[in-house]
């Protein structure tokens, strides 16, 4: 029996260029490379040197925090470099894909005829662990803890997010298996949220509470699930997996490998033909963009979503979690008397010379200008109107900014992520960097207070 969930506040940003429901093959891509920065908080202990020969799953290094928590290589190859920054702090590690995969075989297990400890150490031992999120803080989970629930988001909200209707069609079975997995390892329940009227592979599964959601985004967002369903106090915590992540999980519970294929949503304003590829984690984007073609030369390339995303090059390659491409146009100009000239081509919540709300189901083609510059806060209380959970926001970000840790905690800052304040960042006519911020003073509460 599933539970219904509504959100009221929030925004939906309808941006051209969705993808279309068509699933190529992308192109296999030559280079490979995994980002340690991907990994908040994890500072990597190589395992192997440059020009060792590696199998899908083999371990490429280890978290010099927990040596349990171990990471692999996506693809069969040979490590080509290790790049490294200042300080040699370890950037990028590249692998020279081969032409097809041989996968290191961990072997099959059955979740259901396993006790915890034995799942959890087989999650550690095959790189499967660093899918697994912890809230509070937004880091990969500390497997020495246990946590009341765990949380899947089977919906997406976010703007030209891929549809993981779409993406997970066909893979009950994986998922399943991940979920009688994950089950073993909470005392509490598995909660997942699909969209009210979706046929979502998850609809039929077992061994989880099922959660209907419906309204504006941010509904999709776990944190945003998590505050309506179960809250986070101090001194609890709850561990959060993506959809997509689930797959890779169950894959490797059915068959003993480790496969990190994604389905891609490529999307924007600025491709030719968005549509879904399967690709794999770490290929290069160049792959299926010139694949679908581009619009534009000036364009941004964004890897995950508009609000959330990371800015890549052209050339540059799919981040370890994300499952969508976007490209919009560049939005590097000035615009002549902006601030004081009538708004049509621009979505606002504001009514002050902008016309958006005439237009509730206009689809816009957005660039990345950010119409105004960095300025001290303003008290307008457009925060409050796109941010679902009980939280004040522009009390939390102050807190954040001067590091009162007393009032972090008392606004509720063990319960949100970066993420979370994407849509008060996108609103913000102060133009103030919202989930840096929050970034930041979840990072300073993990140093003073663990």
């Amino acid at each position: 029996m599933s539970k219904d969930i509504k959100i009221k506040k929030g925004l939906n940003i309808r941006l051209q260029g969705g993808a279309e429901k068509i699933l190529s093959k992308a192109p296999r891509s030559r280079t490979f490379v995994i980002k340690p920065s991907d990994f908040h908080l994890i500072t990597p202990k190589m395992v192997v040197k440059e020009g060792a020969k590696l199998h899908a799953g083999d371990v490429i290094f280890y978290s010099k925090a927990n040596e349990q928590i171990k990471f692999v290589s996506p693809v069969s190859g040979t490590l080509k470099t290790i790049e490294r920054g200042a300080k040699r702090v370890i950037t990028s590690i590249i692998i020279e894909g081969d032409q097809s995969d041989t996968f290191r075989d961990f072997g099959k297990l059955d979740p259901k005829s396993e006790d915890s400890e034995t799942i959890k150490n087989f999650l550690l031992e095959s790189g499967c662990w660093p899918f697994i999120k912890q809230r509070p803080y937004d880091i990969i989970a500390n497997p020495d803890l246990s946590p009341k629930a765990i949380f899947v988001s089977g919906y997406s909200t976010a703007p030209l997010a891929a549809d993981l209707d779409f993406t997970l069609l066909g893979k009950e079975k994986e998922l399943q298996a991940a979920l009688s997995a994950l089950n073993k390892l909470t005392e509490g329940s598995v909660h997942v949220c699909i969209g009210k009227n979706s046929s979502s592979a998850f609809k039929d599964l077992k061994d989880i509470e099922l959660h209907r959601i419906s309204g504006v985004h941010p509904a999709g967002n776990v944190g945003v699930q998590i505050a309506k369903i179960d809250p986070v106090n101090k001194g609890e915590c709850v561990w959060t997996i993506s959809a997509a992540d689930l797959v890779i999980i169950g894959e490797l519970l059915l068959t003993g490998n480790f496969n990190a294929e994604r389905v891609i949503a490529l999307s924007g304003s600025s491709v030719k033909t968005p549509k879904y590829y399967k690709s794999i984690i770490g290929s290069e984007v160049a792959t299926f963009i010139y694949d679908s073609g581009l619009n534009e030369e000036n364009a941004r390339v964004i890897s995950g979503n508009v609000l959330t995303g990371n800015k890549i090059s052209p050339k540059g390659h799919l981040r370890y979690y994300d499952n969508t491409i976007t490209v919009i146009p560049e939005g590097n100009y000035y615009d002549f008397f902006g601030w004081a000239k009538p708004v049509f081509n621009k979505k606002s919540i504001t009514r002050s010379l902008t016309f958006s709300w005439l237009f509730p189901k206009k689809k816009y083609k957005l660039d990345t200008n950010t119409n105004g510059e960095h300025r001290a806060f303003v008290i307008t209380g457009n925060y409050e109107e796109v941010f679902p959970m009980d939280i004040y926001p522009m009390q939390l970000l102050k807190a954040c900014m001067v590091k009162d840790l007393d009032n972090m905690e008392q606004l509720g800052m063990y319960e949100v992520a970066p993420e979370d304040f994407a849509l008060t960042e996108f609103v913000c006519i102060s133009k103030q960097p919202h989930q840096e911020i929050i970034r930041k003073g979840l990072d300073l509460m993990i140093k003073e207070i663990g």
